[in-house]
């Protein structure tokens, strides 16, 4: 920490120049903070943190506090360096007790550093096969924020998950004596059908904590209005298994050759959740997922070819070797956009989306599309544009942030002559009857 007050002389000039209402800072450390987290393309990540203020501010600066976060877990010893430290804060401003910007208030709004490469103020953790805790789980998440003055906060009391916080985390479905959890929002105000959007994770979301399979990968971005706006409202469904979706039944994958556990739970639920909300239109259900969701999302296309009005997948692991003529000419009708990066080594285009979508090409389909991506880059320009390249497998990323538009041959996919991006085009689909 920055030891901000050494003289009298200072202390004085700097409360002079950040507070007008007191000569202290009217800070409340037993109100705790409110934290807010968010999904990027990365993952999840401490966006800001929220304090409330004794008395009314109107001005406030970033040196005037500190950030230091002690992370913990039951899944495994983090490494000191991974564990706690303090976290780089970015813009400091006045603001309502939900973070907005405000004039004059009693809380301030932290704007934390959030980048790719800032592993601490990520209050998730990715842990592989670990039989305890497999794939990405919620961390003990614990800030401490010091005023210059001397007050500090360190419990959280509110936390905020924007557009997670717009889902039903309730969901629950069983049958077979297999329990299903899943996430789902509805759209506001609207009158008429709506259609449905489907969202499979991939295969470090299982569990029972559906808000994993919203912000581990950004797929809660579905709901976000810039997306909403192609359907004028949408419906989203996102289920998650307890395991992973290729789960043979024996706690092994399974691309195809053999059936996986949870296809026809999955589809139980699906319906049932149709006919549960009547506000569904059932000619425009929408199905994408990635990696291991990919591989279930044609998995459903190959049971269910009438059901579908079209399908997303991305980095799909569903293993060509496994499908046959009679599969392909089963689903070369329903219009399906696959979305992949030439440098994916989980899921090897090569074994997977590349001879799925020539076999297709081959049998007439009419209405299939792929984006296929050298890598996957820092679409923010923030962190090195095109320079930057993430993990090959997470072309999801493209996906959620509607950012497909060329198809394989690298031209634009066009709907009546325009060209179209992947949200335009998914929303322009409608099963035919």
């Amino acid at each position: 920490m920055k030891k901000l007050l050494l003289t009298a002389i200072w202390t004085s000039l700097f409360l002079t120049s950040c507070f007008t209402k007191s000569e202290s800072y009217p800070l409340d450390p037993d109100q705790g903070y409110t934290l807010v987290i968010e999904g990027f393309d990365w993952g999840a990540a401490a966006s800001k943190v929220i304090l409330t203020m004794q008395e009314k501010v109107s001005e406030v600066q970033v040196e005037d506090f500190e950030v230091h976060v002690k992370r913990a877990t039951d899944c495994s010893a983090l490494h000191a360096h991974d564990a706690e430290g303090r976290l780089r804060i970015h813009h400091a401003y006045v603001s309502d007790e939900k973070g907005a910007t405000v004039s004059e208030g009693k809380h301030v709004t932290l704007v934390l550093v959030a980048t790719p490469h800032d592993r601490l103020n990520a209050p998730m953790m990715y842990f592989g096969q670990n039989p305890k805790c497999p794939g990405n789980r919620w961390l003990d998440f614990n800030l401490s924020i010091r005023g210059t003055d001397g007050h500090t906060w360190d419990k959280e009391i509110n936390r905020i998950m924007p557009l997670i916080d717009d889902f039903d985390l309730s969901g629950r479905f069983t049958q077979d004596n297999i329990t299903l959890s899943y996430a789902s929002f509805a759209p506001a105000n609207v009158e008429d059908k709506r259609p449905l959007i489907i969202w499979l994770h991939g295969g470090g979301e299982g569990g029972d904590d559906p808000s994993i399979a919203l912000i581990a990968n950004r797929a809660a971005n579905y709901a976000a209005p810039e997306i909403q706006a192609y359907f004028e409202g949408a419906h989203v469904l996102v289920p998650q298994s307890p395991t992973f979706w290729m789960d043979n039944g024996k706690g092994q994958y399974t691309r195809g050759e053999v059936d996986d556990m949870y296809h026809h739970v999955l589809m139980a639920l699906i319906k049932e959740f149709v006919r549960e909300n009547q506000s569904i239109d059932p000619n425009r259900i929408y199905i994408g997922g990635c990696s291991n969701g990919g591989y279930m999302t044609l998995k459903l296309l190959l049971e269910h070819p009438d059901y579908f009005a079209a399908a997303f997948p991305s980095a799909l692991a569903y293993f060509a070797e496994n499908l046959n003529p009679a599969d392909i000419n089963r689903i070369k009708d329903i219009p399906i956009w696959f979305i992949h990066s030439k440098d994916d080594e989980v899921t090897a285009a090569d074994q997977t989306v590349v001879p799925v979508y020539h076999m297709l090409m081959e049998a007439g389909a009419g209405n299939v599309h792929f984006s296929f991506f050298d890598h996957v880059v820092d679409i923010t320009n923030q962190f090195g544009g095109n320079d930057h390249h993430y993990n090959g497998h997470f072309s999801w990323i493209y996906s959620h942030t509607n950012k497909c538009q060329l198809d394989f041959d690298g031209k634009p996919v066009k709907v009546d002559g325009q060209p179209i991006t992947l949200m335009g085009w998914l929303a322009s689909q409608k099963r035919a009857h």
